[in-house]
């Protein structure tokens, strides 16, 4: 299967589990990372890939990341510093990955949404460095997703 459109996408994400989902997520992050050095959000990936972590530590890395999130939402302030709202994405799509079963029901797949917030921030990103060539994020999730499944 090649993914060639974000309908495909949407399609393949609903078809994986809440496991697969996070860990496809966590590699969505990890493709815009640079643009959000926190250690926090570093250490929350770690959590989701690893297998045998514990309910404890994903809880706390979920409060953690939230934590963050409001607070480099705060952070962005009026003026659009572009590289700090990339870095809110950022951290909102860590956010996505790690969202409770519980309040999955808001978002509805944490896949799409750690997807969608990885855009924003690599859109943000663009804004900034006023770069002419788009590094398209789409197409490497559509990537990222296809080998998943393969």
């Amino acid at each position: 299967m090649t993914i060639k459109n974000d309908q495909e996408f949407k399609q393949a994400l609903e078809k994986l589990s809440i496991a697969d989902q996070r860990l496809v997520s966590a590699q969505f992050v990890e493709s815009v990372l640079y643009l959000n050095n926190e250690p926090l959000i570093k250490r929350a990936l770690e959590i989701v890939n690893n297998k045998n972590h514990t309910s404890i530590e994903f809880d706390d890395a979920y409060k953690n990341v939230k934590s963050l999130a409001v607070k480099t939402y705060t952070n962005c302030g009026e003026n659009a510093d572009w590289s700090a709202q990339a870095a809110h994405f950022v951290t909102e799509a860590a956010k996505a990955c790690l969202t409770p079963e519980e309040h999955l029901e808001t978002i509805q797949n944490l896949a799409w949404q750690c997807a969608i917030q990885s855009r924003m921030a690599k859109n943000c990103a663009m804004i900034e460095s006023e770069q002419d060539v788009i590094d398209n994020e789409a197409k490497k999730q559509y990537a990222i997703v296809d080998a998943f499944i393969s």
